[in-house]
């Protein structure tokens, strides 16, 4: 008898802690729709930063473009201090920055954010055409200083 009542207290204790720490379907449903809230909140956080991102590299960008113009504009005045035979080498260098300048600016104004690897990718391109292009206004105003 004592150990009947023992084996039926053992079993009720451990069907009791089974139930107990089972969450009902309810609970579980409750569950995943704050995970997905969760989730959600983060990728409109992601999304956020991201454009956030691109917008800033616009700006700054946009800022260097402007100032590549203004440079473009500078060595067009200065092609009258030139002699004749430069001239004309000096003229077809700044038609090649105007034209890398105005590419380089379509490109920014035409980019559509179509995700963060392809952006990853296409920042990277950018500023290494970027770069190429300050060289370039380096070498003009080195070599052809008189």
């Amino acid at each position: 008898m004592k150990k009947s009542i023992l084996a039926v207290a053992s079993i009720l204790m451990i069907a009791g802690s089974t139930f107990t720490s089972c969450d009902t379907p309810k609970d579980e449903v409750v569950n995943a729709q704050e995970n997905v809230a969760d989730a959600q909140k983060n990728l409109d956080e992601a999304t956020d930063d991201y454009i956030a991102e691109i917008e800033s590299f616009r700006t700054e960008t946009n800022a260097k473009i402007d100032a590549n113009e203004k440079s473009i504009a500078d060595l067009k005045a200065s092609v009258a201090e030139k002699s004749a035979a430069t001239k004309s080498a000096y003229w077809s260098k700044i038609a090649e920055l105007e034209k890398r300048n105005s590419e380089l600016k379509t490109r920014m104004a035409e980019y559509k954010a179509d995700g963060k690897d392809n952006w990853g990718t296409f920042k990277s391109e950018f500023n290494h055409d970027m770069d190429g292009l300050g060289d370039a206004f380096k070498d003009v105003t080195v070599k052809n200083a008189e």
